[in-house]
């Protein structure tokens, strides 16, 4: 399995970027500043515009300005540029109606070069869910297979095995507990505050996850949160 080949820079401020989902009015707002990006991931589905949106990402790479994540979303999207056998439901329909050849083509090549997880000091990027295992071993990138272990948690959190009243998969949260002292998990995918900002949970073992998933093409907005640089 490949490892990730992007990293973050050194002493540079960093902005933190939740979900886009097609939002690319959000997004372009959230990519006005000089710090280095980190964008968690699901870059597509549910919005407006998911080819824009993989457009100014993809730019992001290329001019060295970001990094985005593989999400859940981009991560099914990468297997079906790839040819693998997913369940195409309306929302990866529309984002693959949406994306001429070039711009599949350049998609697939980035997808495959995602990282699941980054960290920068106490700061750590996920996602889906944190695993205390992402902290023995680099991050993989061009996952097309099954996910399973860390990767999994990566992608798709913590789920209890129940369904919730909207169909979705319930969710727990007690791999916040798992957080060592002194870390800070940032992460997407769950859609856990109720005011329009990024959702802090503080962890029993002292470490806390922040949750930048503000439901962005969903009728929700992008946030985003700004870190100073990582000194030592």
């Amino acid at each position: 399995m490949p490892q990730a080949r992007r990293g973050l820079p050194d002493r540079r401020g960093l902005r933190v970027v939740g979900d886009v989902h097609g939002d690319v009015a959000g997004f372009r707002a959230a990519l006005a500043t000089d710090n280095f990006v980190v964008q968690l991931g699901d870059l597509v589905d549910n919005g407006p515009d998911s080819a824009g949106a993989l457009r100014l990402a993809l730019d992001m790479l290329d001019e060295g300005r970001g990094v985005f994540l593989l999400g859940n979303h981009d991560h099914k999207l990468g297997r079906a540029l790839a040819g693998r056998g997913v369940t195409i439901g309306p929302e990866l329909a529309a984002t693959l109606a949406g994306l001429d050849a070039p711009l599949r083509e350049r998609a697939q090549r980035a997808i495959a070069a995602a990282p699941l997880w980054l960290r920068a000091g106490r700061n750590f990027f996920v996602h889906g869910g944190f695993h205390t295992a992402m902290l023995d071993q680099p991050s993989p990138c061009g996952i097309v297979g099954r996910a399973e272990g860390p990767v999994a948690r990566a992608l798709y959190g913590e789920p209890t095995g129940r369904t919730q009243p909207d169909g979705f998969p319930e969710r727990s949260l007690a791999w916040v507990d798992r957080i060592p002292a002194g870390l800070t998990v940032y992460c997407g995918h769950d859609r856990r505050s109720r005011d329009g900002r990024p959702w802090v949970c503080p962890g029993t073992a002292g470490g806390s996850a922040v949750f930048l998933d503000t439901g962005a093409g969903k009728g929700g907005h992008v946030s985003w949160i700004d870190l100073a640089p990582v000194t030592g």
